[in-house]
């Protein structure tokens, strides 16, 4: 016989589409900002990390469809853009390609925290300033909550790796601090609508 769950017992699904600094690069991954977040919230979601190092938002735009299919996520933290500015790529293509993921988590019913990184002062403040507002514009167009900066409040003399680029486990609870910041009252909105 066939028996039929209810829909309201299916946990929440939430995915994190980011580079290095959401795939815990050069530390334990259970370490990691998201594997604190996965213990943070126990059963009551379900995390899926599709983070991969070194990925830039035309490679996140490229997989985020099959990802989407595969997983229906009901929230999707957009981690992306960081590799862009460490290549030196456009903003405003960059600002295409999360518009795009964007529309796309959307439009598969997700709702989206935008996360946002900042370059190395060493590219000079016009791009500095045009990567950064990538960030506050799409998150004002899209009306999407936002994490300003990733790694607001970490130390970056004394918690960054070695490449002086990637953060130490010491840092992790300070990400997830600034990304639970955003993320709680939309998983307070959920738990609300239910």
């Amino acid at each position: 016989m066939l028996s039929l769950t209810p829909a309201t017992s299916r946990a929440d699904t939430i995915l994190v589409m980011g580079d290095s600094l959401s795939a815990a690069y050069g530390i334990d991954p259970q370490a990691g900002w998201v594997s604190l977040l996965k213990q943070r919230l126990g059963n009551s979601h379900e995390v899926v990390n599709a983070s991969i190092s070194g990925e830039t938002t035309s490679g996140g735009a490229a997989r985020l469809p099959d990802i989407l299919r595969q997983h229906h996520p009901d929230i999707v933290l957009l981690e992306l853009g960081g590799n862009d500015g460490l290549r030196g790529l456009s903003p405003q293509q960059m600002q295409v390609n999360l518009g795009k993921m964007i529309e796309r988590s959307q439009n598969a019913g997700a709702r989206v925290l935008l996360i946002g990184i900042e370059v190395p002062p060493n590219y000079g403040p016009t791009y500095a300033n045009a990567f950064r507002s990538v960030f506050s514009q799409l998150a004002k167009e899209y009306d999407l909550p936002l994490v300003p900066f990733l790694l607001e409040g970490v130390d970056l003399d004394t918690m960054l790796q070695q490449d002086g680029i990637h953060p130490t486990a010491e840092a992790q609870p300070i990400i997830l601090d600034n990304v639970w910041s955003q993320l709680e009252p939309m998983l307070k909105a959920t738990s609300d609508q239910a």
